[in-house]
C-alpha cells in the first residue's frame, strides 16, 4: 500500500505524540511507584522502630523531627503545622489571639514579663515588666518552657486566669487575676512628626487591614500635622500577607501598576498583582527604612518604591525572601504551609537569595557572586540588580555593639537594671527627653559590679582558643612567656570598658527605662534621637535636589 507525502507526515506527527503521551505516562507512573515504594520503606522502618528500639519512642515527635528535617531540605519556608501550633500560625497572620496581652521570656532561669502590651488586660490588671510568673492557672512554671507558659496564659475571650507573681522589692508573692480578652496587636506601634514637615511611620508586620492603619496614619500627618516628606520605617519588619504588601504600595503607586506578580510551578496560580485603588499621594518625597531583618512583604513594598523610583531605599540590604507560601490543610487538623511560587518586582527581579544555606549569622543575604547577578532597570532607567534582597539607594551601616554590650543584654543585666529602677523611680521625663544620667549610669555600673557581671570579649575568646589549641600540639611550653604577655595586654577592664562603650549602654538603658513608663510607643520615640538612618532621610528628604539625584545615580551611596 502507497501513502502520499502528507498522509506520512500525519502519520509520523501521529507517532510522535502517542510516544510523547507514552513517555509522560511513563514518567509519571515511574514518580507514582516511586511514592508509593519509599512510603512503604517509611511505614516498615517505623513498625519496626516502635517494635524493636531499645527504649520507648514518642510517635508524634518522631514523625515530626522526620518531617521537618524532610521540608528543612526543600527551603526555610516550607513548614508543616500540627494542630497544636494552628493557633500561632493565625496570630502570625492576623496578629490576633486571646489571651493576657504580654511578651514573656526566660531571665535567669525563671519565666517573667518582659513587655505588657499598653491598653491590654495584663498592663490593665497591673503586671509590670520584670514580674517573675511564679504560678499560671495553679500550675508552677519552674520546669515550664516560654512555649508551655505561654499556651497557659491563652484561652478563650472573656475568661480570667490566675497568675501568682514574684514582683522586685517585695517579700511576699502576688495573686493577680488577669481577664483574656481577644488582642490585637497594632502593626502601627507609633507614627508622629519628626520636624514640622517630615513625617514617620513605623510598620511593625504585614497582618490583616495593616494597610487601612497606615492609610490613617499618613492622611493624618499630611491633612492635620502638615506634613510634606515622609519616612516609612520596616525594618526589622519580617513581612506577612501578600495582599497587604500590595494595598500599602498602592497608597504611593497610582492604579493600574503592576507591583509584584507571582510565577510558580501551577500556571494556573501565577498572578499579577497591581495598584487597584486611587493612591493617597504619588508626588510626596518617600524614604523608607530597611535592614537585614526586613524581609518578604516589606521587600515587596520597597522594592516595589524602587523599581518604579517612587522613594529612596536607606538602611542595609534586606533579607532577601521572595517565595510566595500557600497554607494547604492536611489531615487531623495539620497544616502545610508550602512554598508554591516566587515572586517578582516592577523591574522583573526576584528577591529571593539564590542560596537558601550560605547566609549571614542574623540569617541575611551574604556575598552574592558577581557571576550569579543579572541587570535590572527601573522605571527611569536607574540600574539595579536581582541576587538576594533589597539593596539601598543610600546606604547606611548598621551599628554593630560590643561584646560588653552583647553580654550585658544576654546576661538580663539592663533588663533587671531597668526592673531595679522602675522599683525606685515614680516617673521620669518624657520619652523626647529623658536621657541617662551621669549618676543614673554610674548607678547602672555598681549594680552591674554587685551581680558579678562576667564577660569575655571576642578577642580573648579567640586567643584562649588559640592557647589551647598550642597545648594540644604542645607549643604553648615554648612561647608561654609570650602567651602569658599577650593574654595580660588583651585582657579587659570592667571599669574602662564601661566607660569607652558608654554611648551604646546608655542607649540600650534608655530603651529598656522608657519602656518600663510609656510602653512601646514611648520606646520608639525616644530611640528616634539617636537613630542614623532617620537622620540621614531627614537630611536628604529636606534637599530636593540629593533627593532628585538618588532616581539618576544609579548606584548605592554610602551615608557618610
Amino acid at each position: 500500500m502507497k501513502f502520499s507525502k502528507t498522509k506520512k507526515a500525519g502519520i509520523i506527527i501521529v507517532g510522535i505524540f502517542v510516544f510523547a503521551i507514552s513517555f509522560y505516562s511513563f514518567k509519571q507512573d515511574d514518580k507514582n511507584f516511586q511514592i508509593a515504594k519509599n512510603l512503604d520503606i517509611y511505614y516498615t522502618l517505623f513498625r519496626e522502630l516502635n517494635l524493636f528500639y531499645v527504649d520507648d519512642i514518642d510517635p508524634n515527635k518522631l514523625v515530626k523531627t522526620s518531617i521537618d528535617k524532610m521540608l528543612e531540605s526543600l527551603d526555610p519556608y516550607t513548614n508543616y503545622i500540627p494542630e497544636d501550633d494552628v493557633e500561632d500560625f493565625k496570630f502570625m497572620t492576623t496578629g490576633e489571639y486571646a489571651g493576657i496581652g504580654a511578651l514573656i521570656s526566660k531571665q535567669n532561669g525563671q519565666i517573667v514579663i518582659a513587655e505588657p502590651y499598653e491598653g491590654f488586660p495584663a498592663q490593665k490588671s497591673g503586671l509590670k515588666a520584670g514580674d517573675v510568673l511564679l504560678e499560671v492557672a495553679g500550675k508552677s512554671t519552674e520546669k515550664l518552657s516560654t512555649e508551655d507558659v505561654s499556651s497557659l496564659l491563652k484561652g478563650p475571650a472573656s475568661k480570667p486566669v490566675l497568675v501568682k507573681i514574684q514582683r522586685y522589692g517585695q517579700k511576699k508573692p502576688m495573686d493577680i487575676e488577669v481577664v483574656r480578652e481577644k488582642i490585637q496587636i497594632d502593626p502601627v506601634p507609633y507614627y508622629g512628626m519628626l520636624d514640622k514637615e517630615t513625617g514617620y511611620i513605623r510598620l511593625a508586620n504585614f497582618t490583616v487591614d495593616c494597610t487601612e492603619r497606615v492609610k490613617t496614619a499618613l492622611i493624618e500627618l499630611k491633612e492635620k500635622e502638615g506634613a510634606k516628606a515622609l519616612v516609612l520605617d520596616l525594618r526589622s519588619n519580617p513581612g506577612g500577607l501578600l495582599m497587604e504588601a500590595v494595598r500599602i504600595a498602592n497608597l504611593f503607586i497610582p492604579k493600574g501598576q503592576e507591583i509584584v506578580s507571582t510565577r510558580g510551578k501551577v500556571k494556573q496560580w501565577d498572578k499579577v498583582y497591581t495598584a487597584t485603588e486611587n493612591p493617597v499621594d504619588t508626588v510626596m518625597p518617600v524614604a523608607v527604612l530597611v535592614n537585614r531583618g526586613s524581609a518578604s512583604a516589606s521587600e515587596i513594598v520597597a522594592g516595589a518604591i524602587q523599581d518604579l523610583d517612587r522613594g529612596m531605599i536607606i538602611g542595609t540590604r534586606t533579607f532577601g525572601k521572595g517565595l510566595v507560601q500557600t497554607t494547604r490543610d492536611l489531615s487531623y487538623n495539620a497544616k502545610l504551609k508550602i512554598t508554591t511560587a516566587k515572586y517578582y518586582i516592577p523591574s522583573g527581579r526576584c528577591i529571593q537569595a539564590l542560596d537558601y544555606t550560605h547566609r549571614n549569622e542574623d540569617g541575611s543575604v551574604g556575598i552574592i557572586p558577581d557571576s550569579l547577578i543579572s541587570k535590572y532597570t527601573t522605571k527611569k532607567g536607574r540600574i539595579v540588580f536581582d541576587g538576594g534582597g533589597v539593596a539601598p539607594d543610600l546606604l547606611v551601616e548598621d551599628e554593630t555593639l560590643s561584646n560588653l554590650s552583647i553580654n550585658l543584654v544576654a546576661q538580663s543585666v539592663i533588663f533587671d537594671f531597668a526592673t531595679y529602677f522602675n522599683s525606685k523611680t515614680e516617673k521620669i521625663a518624657a520619652p523626647e527627653e529623658f536621657t541617662i544620667s551621669p549618676e543614673i549610669y554610674a548607678d547602672f555600673v555598681q549594680y552591674a559590679k554587685n551581680k558579678d557581671f562576667k564577660y569575655e570579649s571576642k578577642t580573648e575568646a579567640e586567643l584562649d582558643k588559640l592557647i589551647d589549641v598550642a597545648k594540644r600540639e604542645k607549643y604553648y611550653d615554648i612561647s608561654k612567656a609570650e602567651f602569658e604577655k599577650l593574654k595580660e595586654k588583651l585582657g579587659h577592664n570592667l571599669d574602662q570598658d564601661m566607660d569607652h562603650f558608654k554611648k551604646e549602654i546608655s542607649e540600650l538603658l534608655t530603651d529598656e527605662i522608657v519602656s518600663r513608663y510609656y510602653y512601646q510607643k514611648g520606646a520608639i520615640k525616644a530611640a528616634l534621637r539617636d537613630d542614623a538612618d532617620i537622620r540621614k532621610a531627614v537630611e536628604v528628604l529636606h534637599q530636593p535636589d540629593g533627593y532628585a539625584a538618588i532616581f539618576h545615580s544609579g548606584r548605592v551611596i554610602k551615608a557618610n
